[in-house]
């Protein structure tokens, strides 16, 4: 998780070194090569393959419910900007043992994954991720959640927010540490270094924002809504985890944690919390005692 926020930091930094205002691909930092497989988990998994609208082949894993455990729901995580799917295992290794099946994909560019990441043709990766899980017979009946972390938070905001019909689809969108601007992310990453920090207002123009969270999230009306903010995180800090959770109407829930950022799922305290809240989104509220939860360094 350490190496996912300094690439997200040197990432933002690239972007406005090179000042290209309205270039989407600047938001993308993608890896070509796969260092593992959810078998290193010791998961049950398949590879899958995703058809785009505009032609292209995307790669996916499929993780089943674990043998013997009965089917609760059925999870689409979009990752993080950063490395590809296998980086971001670790927000959803722990769900087939909870008895929720996910489906992980990675965008254009990324992984095995063909193309290259732009928007908005990155938003056709989320409806052929979509279209999968329409068409796959195990995920049928079974209630769905989309799962967005960091910048595939702010995506699936915006998707949501342009496909009102199937915000109605989801059962609840949990957003983890994900960034209510890209223009407010990229301040943050300029205002941590002495170099930088006289030209955090400039410079921070430089990164599109008409497709940010916050534009979109009071569109979400029809989908129950879980935001997880870090009190710690460094790259989405607490001011932006609480501008967008205003921007979005209700039914939704604040819940604040602790720990780096979209690091929150190595805690099973919040996993705790996401599994209590999927058994009932309009009537768990978050847990509110975080004294007795640790502080991290």
């Amino acid at each position: 998780m350490k190496r996912t926020t300094r690439i997200f930091s040197n990432a933002l930094w690239l972007s406005l070194a090179l000042c290209l205002g309205g270039c989407s691909s600047l938001l993308f930092y993608p890896e070509r090569a796969v260092p593992l497989t959810p078998a290193r988990a010791k998961l049950e998994y398949r590879d899958v393959t995703l058809a785009t609208a505009d032609g292209l082949r995307l790669h996916g894993w499929w993780l089943p419910a674990k043998a013997g455990v009965a089917v609760k729901g059925t999870v689409l995580q979009l990752h993080g900007n950063g490395g590809n799917m296998a980086w971001h295992l670790g927000g959803v290794y722990w769900l087939p043992a909870e008895g929720y099946q996910v489906l992980m994909v990675d965008y254009r560019g990324y992984g095995q994954s063909e193309g290259e990441p732009t928007l908005p043709a990155l938003y056709q990766d989320i409806d052929a991720a979509l279209a999968w899980l329409d068409a796959a017979p195990e995920v049928q009946g079974t209630p769905r959640v989309l799962l967005g972390q960091s910048i595939g938070g702010a995506l699936a905001v915006h998707y949501l927010a342009s496909h009102p019909e199937r915000q109605r689809q989801f059962k609840a969108l949990v957003l983890d540490d994900a960034p209510a601007s890209y223009r407010g992310a990229a301040r943050t990453a300029l205002a941590t270094s002495w170099l930088t920090w006289p030209l955090q207002v400039p410079l921070a123009w430089a990164v599109p924002d008409g497709d940010s969270a916050v534009h979109g999230a009071p569109a979400l009306t029809e989908v129950p809504k879980l935001v997880f903010q870090s009190l710690d995180d460094p790259i989405v800090p607490l001011a932006n985890g609480i501008t967008l959770y205003k921007a979005l109407p209700p039914p939704r829930v604040l819940q604040l944690t602790r720990g780096g950022h979209v690091q929150t799922f190595a805690d099973p305290t919040w996993r705790q919390v996401l599994l209590r809240y999927l058994e009932d989104p309009g009537h768990f509220d978050g847990l509110r005692r975080l004294g007795e939860v640790p502080n991290y360094p």
